[in-house]
């Protein structure tokens, strides 16, 4: 039988104020479970970078996420601009933030490479003129192996 747990945090863009509140909200879950740290570190990394775009990029968004036994599963949606090229969005140093933006210390475009770096499998799903939707999970290793 699996334990799942699952929720939903609601993101205002330009709300740098609370900027990390969701992502901090599901590490606390994450360790509540008894999650290894490594695989906290990984999923904290991923929705910080997401919860900010949203933030940074759009009028708002939410991330969902769903913890199993075996597996988080966080989709982050938002109604914003787009992506207008994904590929090129997702390389390193690329960045279409504002002079504010990076002023703030936010923005460097590491944002998408960083999730992916951090996650076992990224999919992203942008319309122009509407928002992004990414989809991500972590496995949760059981008995010190990684689970396939």
């Amino acid at each position: 039988m699996t334990n799942t747990e699952e929720g939903v945090f609601f993101l205002t863009g330009k709300d740098f104020t609370n900027a990390g509140a969701a992502s901090s909200s599901l590490k606390g879950i994450l360790e509540r479970r008894g999650v290894p740290p490594d695989i906290i570190r990984r999923m904290a990394i991923a929705a910080f970078e997401a919860e900010l775009n949203v933030i940074i990029y759009a009028v708002a968004g939410m991330m969902k996420y769903r913890v199993t036994d075996t597996e988080i599963f966080v989709t982050v949606q938002d109604m914003g601009q787009g992506i207008p090229d994904i590929e090129l969005a997702m390389t390193e140093g690329y960045s279409t933030a504002t002079d504010h933006i990076r002023e703030m210390g936010f923005g460097s475009g590491m944002g998408l490479p960083n999730i992916k770096k951090s996650t076992d499998n990224l999919a992203i799903n942008s319309v122009m003129g509407e928002g992004t939707t990414l989809e991500f999970f972590i496995r949760i290793r059981s008995g010190g192996t990684e689970q396939a």
